[in-house]
């Protein structure tokens, strides 16, 4: 199995990012052929400052090493330093036809109601998502529900090349769901995804936070007067709540059902001093090996060096048979 996945270079990690996708990205280093990568190149479809772009790269490696990922178990790389993502991506827009962009969501999400103002590349975005896979022969990609439209676009794409050029160029991937992967919601409407973007600090848990932070926010995370019940389903519409739930199982690993059979009966108040306890126990070492890590620029670097080697030297082979299927002279 190889697998690929990128993640936004925002600078740090936060809890949802951690949990939905690192703690499996430490996982499958042991079960398969992982490359992750930064994505720079994604970034730069809306504006960035281009010293603060540079810098939160660094700090996002620093970041994922610190949560676990090995640079010598996988390819640890970003995009800008491997040329086959650029230029496997525009022989794939040539070959893609608009209209399967139009139905993209997360251009729509994006750019709002300032579509004409939006870059080409924000809305090309899924097309070099699709060239991040294609290019290394993926067969597994992990995704979250929000990521499987454009799983689904790479696949058609890529059966779309291989059928107009008579090839069988790309492999077309298929999604991996980790075991334990959650999706973490925002601390303040468990109803919206835990993002950076978010206006409020309370709505996340960053994972440069300090301990007493760690606490504080889960402790003022918003929930309901009502206690814990005995089974999932009976937080079908307590969003909040059900979003705690996922969150303490997840950095236990446990099932929800495990953490409910332990609480049920009991409110909040007795609940959300134990989440907090346990956020600290785990996130607290993560934190002080990433304030660590972040001190030596030197090693980052050649850690982004070496990876980018490597993933340049497996994805030039299938950029050449790209070329070569579309009759692009070389040699």
């Amino acid at each position: 199995m190889r697998t690929v996945s990128g993640i936004q270079p925002t600078g740090n990690l936060h809890l949802g990012n951690y949990l939905g996708a690192i703690k499996n990205w430490v996982k499958m280093q042991d079960e398969g052929e992982c490359l992750f990568f930064l994505a720079d190149l994604h970034a730069i479809t809306v504006h960035n400052d281009a010293a603060e772009l540079a810098g939160n790269c660094r700090e996002m490696v620093a970041a994922l090493v610190a949560a676990g990922v090995d640079p010598e178990k996988s390819i640890l790389f970003n995009q800008a330093r491997v040329p086959a993502h650029a230029e496997l991506a525009w022989m794939l827009i040539c070959n893609t036809p608009m209209g399967w962009l139009d139905r993209m969501t997360q251009f729509k999400e994006k750019s709002g109601k300032h579509k004409q103002r939006a870059s080409l590349g924000l809305y090309g975005y899924p097309v070099l998502q699709a060239a991040d896979v294609l290019a290394y022969q993926a067969t597994h990609v992990p995704v979250g529900e929000d990521q499987k439209q454009h799983l689904e676009l790479a696949r058609d794409i890529a059966a779309k090349f291989n059928s107009d050029t008579g090839t069988e160029t790309f492999v077309l991937p298929e999604p991996f769901i980790g075991k334990t992967a959650a999706r973490i919601m925002s601390l303040r409407d468990g109803n919206a995804k835990m993002s950076k973007s978010d206006p409020s600090d309370l709505s996340r848990i960053n994972m440069s936070d300090d301990d007493e932070t760690i606490a504080r926010k889960l402790k003022k995370a918003k929930t309901d007067p009502e206690p814990l019940p005995d089974n999932m389903a009976d937080l079908d519409d307590r969003p909040e709540a059900k979003n705690l739930i996922g969150i303490y199982a997840a950095l236990a690993d446990q099932s929800q059902d495990a953490v409910l059979a332990e609480y049920a009966g009991k409110g909040f108040g007795d609940f959300k001093p134990a989440l907090a306890d346990l956020a600290v126990s785990k996130l607290s070492p993560i934190r002080k090996r990433f304030e660590e890590l972040r001190k030596h620029q030197t090693a980052i670097d050649a850690i982004l060096r070496s990876g980018s080697e490597k993933a340049s030297a497996m994805a030039r082979p299938t950029v050449e048979a790209a070329y070569a299927a579309l009759g692009l002279l070389r040699n």
